[in-house]
């Protein structure tokens, strides 16, 4: 009864126990079967997108998830070292890397930095945004590929 008034209040205990679990699981090591080149967009979390928990997903994010010299490396070390069978380039939409690229507006910092490596997705396809991400995630895989 106690367990179900728990759950009627939405104060759950038995997850914690299944992280606890599964972070003593992967301390030691971590064994994902996918890694995924993603945006640093708070509003894409990977694991959650995919339903995935602690240790099934090597996550490399950047924004505009594009596949700098320093991208490859971390995504190299995932399949070489950890053995991830699966790799995958995730866009989303309202994507600010890519509208900033499309837009080419001077910005603070290091930001413009992404500029180049988006530049052939915004060439592709123009200054639609969407058909902007859908071009780089297709042109990033690319990248990976060779």
């Amino acid at each position: 009864m106690g367990g179900n008034a728990r759950f009627v209040a939405g104060q759950l205990t038995s997850f914690q126990e299944d992280l606890t679990i599964l972070a003593q699981k992967t301390a030691e090591k971590q064994e994902p079967f996918a890694a995924v080149l993603s945006c640093a967009d708070s509003r894409v979390p990977v694991e959650i997108l995919f339903d995935q928990t602690i240790g099934h997903v090597f996550v490399v994010r950047v924004a505009g998830n594009v596949a700098t010299p320093e991208i490859v490396a971390s995504l190299e070390y995932g399949a070489a070292v950890l053995g991830t069978r699966l790799l995958m380039v995730l866009g989303h939409s309202a994507c600010g890397a890519v509208t900033a690229a499309i837009g080419g507006k001077a910005v603070p910092g290091q930001i413009s930095a992404l500029y180049s490596p988006l530049r052939p997705a915004v060439d592709q396809a123009g200054p639609d945004p969407d058909a902007t991400i859908r071009a780089n995630a297709r042109i990033q895989a690319g990248l990976l590929g060779k």
